[in-house]
């Protein structure tokens, strides 16, 4: 196909294909004149996850640049799993704690991050989770833990644990959906998809079901108050 009707095929604007291919994020196409070339498939589905990370997954040219090497060394789903995961920005409290961090004592935060990654550490080993504490999800989790308890509304291993299983479960789940795709490339664009889309789906579903259960408690004198207008069902 010509670069006019991979355009119309991918939603990709013509400039945009041209850019990524001067960026060498998009392979060339078999030339056929001095200035023309032809695509294939395969350029189509790159076109879609070059789309998937910049635009859902937020990553730079650079930064989605280095994936696509890594998807392209991706010797297993596992580790083109691992590419994209790694590449993504970490959901963390990061603007709370960098604020927190500026009017902390250097002694006080150091203190605060040992207690954080040590429960981050014994709720890993609980739950038998591999995990290196390199993983930038590790990371996260442990400003999180910090954040919560800099508000004092921290939660204990033992808690955690509780909301990790389900995690766990969903996460399960990702996985037998990506089970049938062996193409690291294919497999690369859904774990984009997954994670920079079902991600949010999950949080919406998470708050259906508490407003849910608020409205129902309402409804049944369970005394909770919502601070607004809630009107039982």
């Amino acid at each position: 196909m010509k670069i006019s009707e991979l355009s119309r095929r991918t939603g990709v604007p013509v400039a945009s294909i041209k850019y990524f291919l001067r960026q060498g994020l998009l392979p060339a196409g078999r030339a056929t004149a001095a200035t023309l070339a032809e695509y294939g498939d395969e350029h189509a589905q790159r076109l879609r996850l070059i789309k998937a990370l910049t635009t859902l997954g937020g990553l730079s040219i650079a930064a989605t640049r280095e994936v696509l090497g890594a998807v392209d060394q991706a010797h297993s789903s596992e580790s083109a799993l691992g590419a994209v995961s790694y590449a993504l920005p970490v959901p963390v409290a990061a603007q709370g704690a960098a604020v927190h961090g500026a009017e902390a004592g250097a002694e006080a935060e150091a203190e605060a991050d040992g207690t954080a990654a040590a429960e981050v550490a014994e709720l890993l080993a609980a739950l038998d989770w591999q995990a290196p504490g390199t993983s930038p999800h590790v990371q996260g989790l442990t400003v999180a833990l910090e954040e919560l308890r800099r508000l004092d509304a921290q939660y204990a291993p033992g808690e955690l644990a509780a909301y990790a299983r389900l995690a766990e479960s969903v996460a399960r789940l990702d996985l037998e959906r990506a089970a049938g795709l062996d193409d690291p490339v294919a497999l690369a664009e859904r774990a984009v998809i997954v994670f920079a889309i079902c991600a949010p789906v999950f949080e919406l579903l998470r708050r259906l079901a508490q407003e849910d259960q608020v409205r129902r408690r309402v409804a049944g004198g369970g005394g909770i108050s919502t601070g607004g207008d809630v009107a039982p069902r």
